[in-house]
């Protein structure tokens, strides 16, 4: 049996329009008047590019669960510390900028007293190193949780209630001051990134094309990891973990590897959102973060990757607009969404056009009925 192409025509679509984007939107910004209907504004450029830091991490959580059958409700904590790591790159670029003027220690670090800078924050003034740190922190908890639990064999609701658990213990940590994090108000009042002023706009423009890029490149490593023969058999851990270990399989290593390689995707996903919106805080830590993005990969469509993107660009972009509208009625709004979905489109928005593409096609190949004979 021949092994399927590692792209199919629909993830083909998918990153034709995601590589036209990081063209298209940065020129249409760049070489269109502000007057013109098809002008993009400076403003719209990082809400856009925070839309794929979300369609990453939707990603990364579809190889988890679309395909591994891991649900996880706590990849708000691998998300926040890719994010935390670059905010702490982002913080030492400010320097004697910074209210109080010293060139070593943060503004919150020198409002608490400290004398000098905590040991993990040493080396963060290097970029390589603090990018290094996006992914390997992330990927570091990921690995520690999952060897733990996946070699207990704890599985189902259990330990989609441990994830939480996880990233709830987390939030309660980073919130403290005495952590060196900037406690509940985290961290923010960005200037620069690699010498280069955050809030200009060709900054931010670079920004969105590198989100861009990220998420077409996550989509092709994981598309690459699922049609392999390790996929198959991640597929086959998904449906029956019982009879997969039966014949042979290291099922828990199979599950580690697609948690740790998912958990550094939200790390890089993190470090895109960041820089972007100009604030990483502790509620990015919040469970109900974590639930929300697993709302976002069952209205794209679960197991499929681009179906976790787009229904993270979809439910992103309607909150952007339900909040402006009313803000009170949100979260009443995305649980009424996520109800309507798995009752009426349990294969997501992706699954409904896939099935009316069929028909579609069946309707117009099938055989047109032939005359009956004039008597």
């Amino acid at each position: 049996m021949n092994r399927p192409g590692i792209i199919d025509r629909t993830g083909a679509i998918f990153l034709i329009v995601v590589l036209a984007a990081a063209v298209l939107i940065p020129a249409s910004n760049l070489l269109l008047p502000p007057g013109n209907p098809l002008h993009v504004p400076d403003y719209m450029i990082p809400l856009l590019g925070k839309y794929l830091a979300y369609a990453l991490l939707a990603v990364a959580v579809d190889l988890v669960w679309g395909y591994c059958g891991v649900l996880s409700l706590g990849h708000g904590a691998f998300f926040a510390l890719g994010g935390y790591a670059m905010g702490m790159y982002l913080m030492r670029q400010i320097g004697p900028r910074g209210v109080y003027g010293n060139p070593v220690l943060p503004d919150f670090m020198v409002f608490l007293n400290y004398k000098e800078l905590p040991w993990f924050w040493q080396g963060f003034d290097i970029f390589p190193f603090a990018m290094l740190m996006v992914v390997l922190v992330p990927g570091a908890l990921a690995f520690v949780f999952g060897w733990f639990a996946f070699r207990s064999r704890v599985t189902g609701v259990y330990l989609s209630i441990i994830t939480q658990a996880m990233t709830f213990a987390l939030m309660l940590a980073f919130f403290r001051n005495d952590m060196g994090f900037g406690g509940n108000n985290g961290l923010t009042d960005f200037k620069d990134i690699l010498g280069f002023p955050i809030s200009a706009p060709s900054t931010r423009l670079v920004l969105f094309v590198a989100s861009a890029l990220a998420l077409a490149a996550g989509y092709l490593l994981c598309r690459a990891l699922v049609t392999s023969k390790y996929g198959k058999v991640l597929v086959a851990v998904r449906d029956t973990e019982s009879r997969t270990r039966f014949l042979g399989y290291r099922v828990e290593n199979y599950k580690l590897v697609a948690w740790v390689l998912s958990a550094m995707l939200a790390g890089v996903a993190g470090a895109l959102y960041v820089p972007q919106v100009g604030i990483i805080n502790p509620s990015e830590f919040a469970p109900a973060q974590s639930i929300e993005m697993v709302i976002w990969v069952a209205v794209g469509g679960r197991g499929t990757l681009v179906g976790a993107a787009l229904g993270a660009l979809i439910v992103n972009a309607g909150k952007t607009w339900f909040t402006g509208v009313f803000p009170e009625a949100w979260l009443f709004g995305l649980g009424a969404l996520f109800v309507l979905v798995t009752l009426f489109l349990p294969k997501g928005v992706l699954g409904l056009a896939s099935s009316i593409s069929e028909r579609w096609k069946a309707r117009r190949t099938a055989p047109t009925p032939s005359p009956e004979p004039a008597e």
